[in-house]
């Protein structure tokens, strides 16, 4: 086995190591209470945190800029997408332009930024007699100069529509691999927008989902030279990679030209794939917008101080949908998907 596969191994903090065009990866685990009855903490529990700012691990959870649902309230993008890839709990979507939406485990949310949006992804405790637990990943997905100022908007991948590819090795131990974008042999992803990186199959981004059982062997194959490659090892006991042990909650930067076995040890192991050829344009960001040049930077916050990115149509900065509502997406153009 060629070790040269791999390039770099790093441990995972809360904010994962990321490539061109992926500019931000970050994995939510949270085991929260059960709910109010209000979708909401009970006050008490909320005594001790940084209300506004609860990003510290207390009792298994984090409010993040949530008061009394955790979350994020509404807050502005431009100049890239979201990937919201749930693995359990619920997210209610709320944005500047109208749009709303409920979605939880296995479904993924794909928002475009693009000239500019305010959103909201705020996380409802639907359960009330028992916790909620929320899993999910959100990565940033850069869009090059020539989209920045696409149109906004946002597309559902609902569970029942991503691919699944299986393996199973010689000792039937099975790997799953959900492929929400690109393609893995003949299991294409549903289509992302229209304007992303990876609407262009040249570019191969791949953003895949891996699940290998307990001692299972699945061999990753190789692309083409020149594509940044990172698997993150972020569930499991241990993992080899062409005979290299990684530790669980490492990241490994990898060859994409190289077609590397993955040996799982002896728990169920879980992993995130992100791959894409580079855009290579620069990069100024500062916070929530992302453009190529400092001035573009400065004319975004002139821009959302004039617009608001079209306002805010909520009646509170951090909505959430009817208790009693199910998975849903109601888009700007008023078409609405119930689930």
């Amino acid at each position: 086995m060629d070790n040269n596969a791999i390039i770099k191994i790093q441990e995972l903090g809360f904010q994962w190591q990321t490539e061109d065009p992926f500019l931000f990866a970050v994995h939510h685990k949270d085991f929260y209470p059960k709910g109010n009855g209000s979708m909401g903490v009970n006050p008490d529990a909320l005594l001790g945190r940084h209300i506004g700012q609860d990003f510290v691990v207390k009792d298994g959870w984090r409010m993040y800029h949530g008061s009394k649902i955790p979350g994020f309230p509404g807050h502005p993008h431009r100049g890239f997408e979201t990937v919201t890839v749930v693995r359990e709990g619920f997210v209610d979507h709320a944005d500047s332009l109208g749009a709303s939406g409920r979605y939880s485990g296995g479904d993924v949310q794909w928002l475009t930024a693009g000239a500019g949006v305010q959103h909201s992804e705020m996380f409802p405790l639907i359960n009330d007699d028992e916790k909620n637990t929320l899993e999910l990943f959100q990565l940033w997905l850069n869009l090059p100069k020539s989209k920045k100022f696409t149109q906004p908007n946002f597309k559902m991948l609902w569970r029942e529509d991503i691919p699944l590819y299986e393996s199973i090795d010689s000792n039937d131990n099975k790997t799953k691999i959900e492929v929400v974008a690109g393609q893995l042999y003949d299991v294409k992803a549903e289509d992302p927008p229209p304007n992303s990186w990876a609407s262009d199959a040249n570019n191969l981004v791949a953003i895949w989902t891996i699940t290998m059982q307990p001692n299972a062997i699945w061999v990753l194959p190789a692309t083409e030279e020149g594509i940044n490659r990172n698997l993150y090892f972020h569930r499991g006991s241990s993992l080899e990679l062409n005979e290299t042990k990684v530790a669980v909650r490492h990241g490994v930067k990898l060859k994409s030209n190289v077609k590397i076995t993955l040996h799982n040890g002896k728990e169920e192991a879980h992993l995130l794939l992100l791959q894409a050829r580079p855009i290579g344009e620069p990069v100024a960001q500062h916070g929530p917008f992302v453009m190529n040049t400092n001035e573009e930077i400065q004319q975004t916050f002139d821009d959302y101080h004039t617009t608001q990115f079209g306002g805010w149509p909520w009646l509170s900065n951090d909505p959430v949908h009817d208790k009693t509502k199910g998975r849903f997406a109601k888009y700007i153009d008023g078409r609405e998907e119930i689930k």
